[in-house]
């Protein structure tokens, strides 16, 4: 194939791209690069996720987008420190993306209070975690420079449905006005962006994809082979400025990273972990998304600009469980193979870590570089003294999670003299066990809808946020036969939820916090599509 009838049909999709259009203006969703369709049509992207796998100076980005848009060729670009060959690159399952989603998801569990005059076995004192933490080709051709715009094709070869070529330029003055001239509609102020990469000698990997070769669901959407490559270098950082090229509103952008025994947080960002440990209301259930879409939202508002932890916790394990843990050779498929070392489940020593951004043209101008981070604990049913964890705190290791709970007090009799409160577990006998539920759609959950005051349960000081009904005052509702009546703005605000008592160690508290996996849908989450989309259209001729 010719160089102009290869870029006659590329879709350079430079990193973290702009705002996808979809029927609501205001949101927009990110994806790693831009597309160029080979027709005069716009194209569409609905979710993107990315995982990346870090060791020594090898990055593993393997990076999964559903395409909308009409059934003509098209391909993605995006900029690499080196020279890519075929062994560097590779297609994955779908699936695995699911299962990597799902599992650093936000999650909803429901605990049920238990007898209060149940009888505790003796207690040694120790702060423990009350559950049970953990479940078990073509040739390579010479480059080819074109004319004397300085722009070279410095490989090729294909992978799956993806024909991939590897581009370098002198100039970006150069790129763009190549990628005009072979007819490609670039997006105004594209050039100055471009700069900074090509004059750090950034290579962009352009793949190619025939969409005959994909499935196209009954809805129109096309689920593209996840594509993963690796390469070695000191930087570890993922580009996002060509993103805001066009950027019309907001954009989601969740990135995983998974490597051995480190968390890893932002260098040039503020970072905060997500408020957690939180008691909400039962229509929590039907409403998930949109509530934590609503607490992720003041989450921001207190901390503009930063990058939000939502996840970080060994890959062998989790609890509780939407989905199982992930076991070696997902984590070899996911970068393990080219890294080497133990990748047993037990012994590799795998961290994964869920970093969120909300973002538009003003909040994120500069690509993200990662660091290592200590580790941190939080979102657990784990008692500090007479009260449950909240927030996150430093520790030896990384469990760290989302979680929110929906409790459901005792409504049985109560005829001993001294009963104990906040003892929480199993469902009563004849009740079934929820399983815990994570986030699904959350960037695409209706905002505005819900008053966190109102659906939540106990105070989040470090937001500012009072609820109206809290978990205590359910409680001595019970007890006393007393309305839970809201608090006005004008009372004293009560004191957030005080959590289980101290001397909780029965089995059915053990069993309601151990891993449960859902049986539910297991597809690809949306939740948060991570990197923007924008569209080139090719002018006809």
């Amino acid at each position: 194939m010719t160089t102009r009838r290869l870029i006659h049909r590329l879709a350079l999709a430079l990193p973290l791209s702009a705002a996808l259009m979809l029927s609501s203006p205001a949101d927009a969703l990110a994806f790693c690069g831009f597309y160029v369709s080979g027709a005069d049509a716009q194209l569409y992207n609905n979710a993107t996720l990315v995982v990346l796998m870090r060791e020594g100076t090898r990055t593993v980005l393997s990076m999964q987008n559903n395409y909308q848009g009409p059934p003509e060729d098209f391909a993605m670009v995006i900029p690499v420190p080196v020279v890519l060959q075929e062994d560097n690159v590779k297609t994955l399952s779908n699936e695995l993306f699911s299962h990597v989603d799902r599992l650093s998801a936000p999650r909803l569990v429901e605990y049920w209070e238990q007898d209060p005059c149940y009888v505790e076995p003796p207690w040694d004192g120790n702060p423990m975690v009350r559950s049970s933490m953990l479940m078990p080709s073509p040739s390579v051709e010479s480059a080819e420079e074109e004319d004397d715009l300085g722009v070279t094709i410095e490989a090729q070869f294909t992978v799956g449905e993806y024909e991939v070529a590897i581009l370098s330029a002198k100039d970006s003055t150069g790129l763009d006005t190549w990628l005009r001239r072979e007819k490609y509609t670039l997006p105004a102020g594209a050039e100055p962006l471009l700069r900074p990469y090509v004059e750090e000698g950034m290579k962009f990997f352009v793949a190619k994809v025939d969409i005959k070769k994909v499935k196209v669901d009954p809805n129109g959407k096309t689920m593209l082979s996840p594509l993963r490559f690796h390469y070695d270098t000191d930087k570890f950082r993922l580009p996002v400025r060509l993103g805001l090229i066009n950027s019309s509103g907001k954009q989601d952008l969740l990135v995983h990273i998974l490597a051995r025994g480190k968390r890893y947080e932002l260098a040039n960002y503020e970072n905060v972990t997500i408020p957690t440990n939180l008691d909400v209301a039962p229509e929590a259930r039907k409403r998930f998304g949109e509530l934590y879409a609503a607490l992720f939202d003041a989450t921001l508002a207190r901390n503009p600009k930063a990058i939000v932890t939502e996840y970080s916790w060994a890959s062998s394990s989790c609890d509780p469980c939407p989905t199982p843990a992930l076991d070696a050779k997902e984590v070899a498929s996911l970068g393990g193979d080219v890294i080497g070392g133990n990748l047993d489940p037990w012994g590799g020593g795998f961290v994964l870590t869920r970093l969120h951004a909300r973002y538009d043209k003003t909040s994120l101008g500069e690509d993200l570089v990662f660091r290592e981070a200590p580790p941190i604990v939080g979102g657990r049913e784990f008692m500090m003294g007479e009260k449950l964890e909240k927030g996150s705190r430093p520790a030896d290791t990384n469990n760290f999670q989302a979680r929110y709970a929906i409790r459901h007090p005792w409504e049985g009799a109560i005829a001993c003299k001294n009963p104990v409160r906040g003892r929480w577990g199993a469902p009563p006998s004849g009740t079934p066990s929820q399983p815990a539920k994570a986030a699904k759609d959350a960037a695409f959950a209706a905002r505005g809808g819900i008053e966190l005051k109102q659906i939540l349960r106990e105070d989040v000081p470090e937001l500012g946020l009072m609820a109206a009904i809290t978990t205590t005052q359910e409680l001595k509702a019970v007890v006393g036969g007393e309305a839970a009546d809201a608090k006005s703005d004008t009372k004293t605000p009560v004191k957030a939820s005080e959590g289980p008592q101290k001397g909780s160690a029965s089995e059915k508290v053990r069993v309601a916090c151990s891993c449960s996996a859902d049986s539910g849908h297991s597809g690809p989450l949306t939740m948060l599509a991570l990197l923007g989309l924008l569209g080139l259209r090719r002018r006809r001729r």
